[in-house]
């Protein structure tokens, strides 16, 4: 099992940037497969970044290449989300999961540990 804690959301300007970071604490951190998520408020949970376990494949949604960067420290336990050119609509809770899967997975249900969010908010 794993813990994960996210933290670094808050509130930008549009056109700034933030960096989320999720620790995790538990098994072995690089036998899971990372990935970020956000809800927007009356929208449904989706998939915004990826990472497999040792950090060589990645995967974004389309609203978010170019501009979020995903990475990971195994040696520190912790995954991040790097945030630029932030939109307002990218505002949203913002959390990490884990999977023990060793593909790439995008899909809610696939993943069998979340985070309990951070709040990231972006004025216009």
């Amino acid at each position: 099992q794993v813990q994960l804690v996210e933290s670094g959301g808050g509130l930008v300007q549009a056109g700034g940037s933030l960096r989320l970071s999720c620790a995790a604490s538990g098994r072995t951190f690089s036998s899971y497969t990372m990935g970020w998520f956000r809800q927007a408020p009356g929208q449904e949970r989706r998939s915004v970044a990826a990472i497999s376990r040792g950090g060589g494949s990645t995967y974004y949604d389309d609203s978010v290449k170019g501009r979020f960067t995903i990475s990971r420290d195994n040696a520190k336990n912790t995954v991040y989300l790097q945030m630029n050119d932030l939109k307002p609509e990218d505002t949203a809770v913002y959390y990490c999961a884990a999977t023990t899967s060793f593909q790439i997975r995008t899909r809610e249900y696939n993943y069998e540990y979340w985070g309990q969010g951070t709040q990231v908010t972006v004025s216009s």
